[in-house]
């Protein structure tokens, strides 16, 4: 039996990702969790509206999601820790400025660059819709047909309200292939 449990939000765990952009002049970066897919050429950013990279999102519509996996998750966490509106965060990342003018941490073993195309204002949430424009994928993640192999590459997701970091674990199925009434 199903209990109501109130307006919780109960589409966790969600990828964990660092967001870029340059802010004056300089990469900003900072921890999102607040991500989803719009449609196939598109994904929004739901971040805190006084994060200081918003203001680069907004000035420059150049913006990088940068995936995180285990290698560098205590330099991404701590993006969440401290605000760019008091410390100068351009050095945490080794980086590179993609084809279409957004950073790239160079770490990560995926980062989608974007523009901005939408901004939606939500309970003191700026949501940015944005095109992907680039996708750069390491290649020891990549398949024989250059595609992301997720059984080498495991983002790590976040789960709230608990606040915990989980990795992505083993297939359990193939989509479209498990109808019940199919012999």
């Amino acid at each position: 039996m199903k209990q109501n449990i109130g307006k919780a939000l109960a589409l966790y765990p969600s990828p964990l990702i660092v967001v870029g952009s340059m802010v004056d002049g300089k990469p900003n970066w900072t921890l999102v969790a607040h991500a989803g897919i719009v449609a196939h050429s598109h994904l929004m950013l739901s971040m805190v509206q006084n994060h200081h990279t918003n203001k680069g999102i907004k000035e420059t519509k150049k913006v990088s999601v940068n995936v995180v996996d285990e290698s560098w998750l205590k330099e991404a966490d701590y993006m969440g820790v401290v605000s760019g509106n008091k410390t100068d965060k351009s050095a945490a990342f080794a980086y590179t400025i993609g084809e279409n003018g957004a950073p790239l941490i160079d770490e990560a073993k995926v980062s989608i660059e974007c523009t901005l195309v939408n901004t939606l204002e939500l309970d003191g949430f700026d949501n940015f819709i944005c095109r992907i424009e680039a996708t750069y994928a390491n290649e020891t993640i990549l398949n024989d047909a250059g595609k992301i192999d997720y059984h080498k590459f495991k983002p790590v997701l976040f789960e709230f309200p608990t606040y915990e970091y989980f990795v992505t674990g083993e297939k359990v199925g193939d989509c479209a292939r498990m109808n019940p009434r199919q012999k």
